[in-house]
């Protein structure tokens, strides 16, 4: 397959892939090569934390979902407090309803002291200062968002702070980049491995993460892929 929507600053073109697409990219990563869910998503809350850093003013509010997307920004939660960023977590549902991967991140938190919540209102005191992290919904949406995942992309949206997404912004369908409903608008989106078909359409400024999959990966599922990472674990990437 090649699809090159994408290039970097340098020319590189870079292959982008449908939701489907990357759904098999991660099976394969995870089935045969080997790679863990953890493993990646290390990669991915460490990368998401510095760009968090590089665009924040004051303090730092992550509002996280279940799933990889919500383990992602627990995740980067966890990197920015190691380095004394005030940050605190908002979920899209009561902590003992996650699962997985996002469960696992939590209890992480949970130990460590940071701040934990859930409901919209907890929304309700971020001024326009504060910096927002959008890793409420993955690359997997089919459909238009329901409740209460509206409800918080509505109110990301009313804030003026920068907002940094994670991998596709909530409420974009990840393949054909039309909003599904309500879809957060951030000034910068961090997507992971390769990025999507769907995000030619307005997402701010687009950085591709390195989250370590390796080659052999792309190469059973015939995507072309040439490495265009170079001294950083991620690229700026243009249209």
């Amino acid at each position: 397959m090649s699809r090159n929507s994408f290039h970097t600053a340098a020319g590189q073109s870079v292959t982008a892939v449908t939701a489907d697409e990357m759904r098999d990219v991660d099976r394969v990563t995870v089935e045969d090569v080997g790679l863990q869910l953890l493993q990646m998503m290390e990669n991915a809350g460490r990368i998401l934390a510095w760009h968090v850093r590089d665009v924040r003013e004051v303090d730092v509010v992550i509002v996280a979902g279940n799933g990889g997307n919500g383990g992602g920004g627990l995740t980067c939660a966890r990197h920015l407090a190691n380095r004394d960023i005030p940050v605190r977590v908002i979920l899209d549902r009561p902590s003992e309803e996650l699962s997985g991967a996002a469960a696992h991140q939590y209890h992480i938190l949970d130990q460590m002291g940071i701040s934990v919540t859930s409901g919209v209102e907890s929304l309700a005191d971020a001024d326009r200062q504060t910096t927002i992290v959008d890793a409420l919904i993955g690359y997997g949406l089919s459909s238009d968002v329901r409740p209460p995942a509206d409800a918080y992309i509505d109110r990301m949206n009313d804030l003026s702070g920068p907002t940094v997404s994670l991998d596709v912004p909530s409420g974009i369908d990840a393949t054909a980049g039309k909003p599904l409903g309500e879809a957060v608008a951030p000034d910068r989106t961090v997507t992971l491995a390769l990025p999507k078909t769907g995000l030619n359409a307005p997402t701010g400024e687009l950085y591709l993460a390195d989250i370590s999959i390796p080659r052999t990966v792309y190469d059973r599922l015939d995507i072309e892929y040439e490495p265009p990472f170079e001294d950083d674990d991620w690229v700026r990437l243009e249209q």
